[in-house]
């Protein structure tokens, strides 16, 4: 009698390993969402590990001037962004060298303009907000502006194609050295510009590694006519709904740096670092891997694709919800624990940023759905309605609550804007009701309850 050949058995940590080996989509997303995570997480591991270096090294008003720089920094970006990242992760000619070669000539002649504009605008910004500092740092800052257009646009490929591990070395490497630089700088300086040169020295490092180690980083200066209307037309949407995002992510700090010192906004900064990192890698896993999955599997293709990308997002929400509730419960405790005393007050505002986290982080998947779908019109509508919901809820939250009025007006814009932000998802058959009511409701409860244990060290927070 013949005996059979025994089976041999797999090992747990082998049957593992091949979920992430192979080239399929499955596995370029499992190895992506383990990339994105590592590059998330490092690098908000090491931004506080420096938080709690430089913030012994300097004084809080250094932080303050700094929020300020980068928030008008990033409005010139946000305000000018064509959308040559998306373009190429979206457009059916992505892998086009002619299409590539167009859109890093754009990226170039885009961020030459943008440091020239950061001469323009130093002088009115430092009179501004009574802060002549200002005037040097803003055009040294916008160097890098200019620099940075010099990317080439194998980082955009890679990114459309899910092959995201050298991006996050390169990214945690020239991180750490800015880290450094900036630790080096600021105990010898003792000043604001040691944080300035940091940044620039970080930009250079990252070009030369990206020019270097990347794959397929050959870009010519070309600009083809076909090219370039593509990328007009895709991004003459984006262009304006980035300028409307500026608005949602960075006037809260524009429209407070007005109404309090220099010192109390670089303790709301430290607070908004600590509080929105859920909000953040969320974020970062919508645009680096659920964003490249709209196009590799269609949601109107097959109700499969639909249930897959739904629970993605669904997984990453009730992570992301749970994470910030748990910052809103021990921020003051972490805060106590890991910043000096000056820093106190940014406690309760960790936990205050929870009621405005949850709706920031549940109902803000249609904008990415949209792009996939080449609508960049209704990502613009659904941008500036939310923009304007949310300055004027900081006007009016600033004026009679301070900080606290700043830290919920996002929160209260998001929730006003999600029906169209349903009705845009329903368009295209990638609603999710269990998400934007299920996920949503609970979140808010769960922040409630945890305002409510911190209440007094809250109501202090109020003017």
């Amino acid at each position: 009698m013949q005996m059979e050949p025994r089976r041999q058995k797999v090992l747990p940590v082998k049957r593992l390993a091949r979920k992430f080996t192979g080239s399929d989509i499955a596995a370029r997303t499992r190895r992506g969402t383990l990339w994105a995570a590592l590059d998330f997480g490092g690098n908000q591991m090491l931004r506080l590990a420096s938080n709690l270096l430089l913030t012994r090294l300097l004084f809080p008003e250094a932080f303050g001037l700094m929020a300020i720089v980068q928030v008008f920094l990033t409005g010139l970006q946000m305000f000018s962004d064509a959308g040559v990242q998306s373009a190429i992760i979206q457009n059916r000619r992505g892998d086009d060298p002619a299409f590539l070669d167009t859109a890093w000539s754009v990226q170039i002649l885009r961020g030459a303009l943008l440091w020239g504009i950061t001469f323009l605008v130093a002088g009115p910004v430092a009179r501004l907000y009574d802060a002549p500092l200002l005037a040097e740092m803003l055009p040294w800052m916008g160097l890098s502006l200019f620099l940075h257009g010099f990317t080439p646009t194998a980082v955009h490929s890679a990114n459309r194609h899910l092959q995201l591990g050298r991006l996050t070395l390169i990214s945690l490497g020239t991180f750490s050295l800015q880290i450094l630089a900036a630790c080096l700088l600021a105990w010898y300086l003792q000043s604001v510009w040691a944080l300035v040169i940091a940044a620039n020295l970080r930009v250079v490092a990252g070009l030369a590694a990206h020019w270097r180690l990347l794959p397929d980083a050959r870009n010519r200066f070309r600009i083809e006519r076909e090219a370039l209307g593509s990328l007009f037309h895709f991004g003459k949407y984006i262009f304006l709904s980035t300028a409307a995002g500026f608005i949602v992510a960075q006037s809260d700090r524009a429209i407070l740096g007005l109404h309090v010192s220099m010192a109390e906004l670089g303790i709301y900064n430290i607070g908004f670092f600590m509080a929105t990192m859920p909000r953040n890698f969320a974020s970062s896993l919508q645009t680096k891997i659920i964003f490249p999955l709209y196009r590799l599997q269609p949601l109107d293709e097959s109700p499969a694709n639909r249930a897959r990308i739904f629970r993605a997002r669904r997984l990453l929400a009730v992570a992301m919800v749970t994470t910030a509730l748990l910052l809103s419960a021990f921020g003051p405790l972490l805060v106590n624990l890991l910043y000096d005393a000056r820093y106190a007050a940014a406690g309760p505002m960790i936990t205050l940023f929870s009621l405005s986290l949850v709706p920031l982080i549940t109902l803000t998947t249609t904008g990415p759905m949209l792009l996939a779908m080449g609508d960049s019109r209704r990502v613009l509508i659904s941008q500036v309605l939310t923009a304007v919901l949310q300055t004027g809820f900081l006007i009016l939250g600033i004026h009679s609550f301070g900080i606290a009025g700043a830290i919920l007006a996002p929160g209260l814009a998001c929730l006003l804007a999600a029906p169209l932000r349903m009705a845009y998802a329903r368009r295209y058959r990638a609603w999710d009701p269990l998400q934007d009511f299920g996920i949503t409701s609970l979140g808010l409860l769960a922040a409630l309850a945890t305002c409510a244990w911190h209440r007094e060290a809250i109501l202090a927070l109020l003017p």
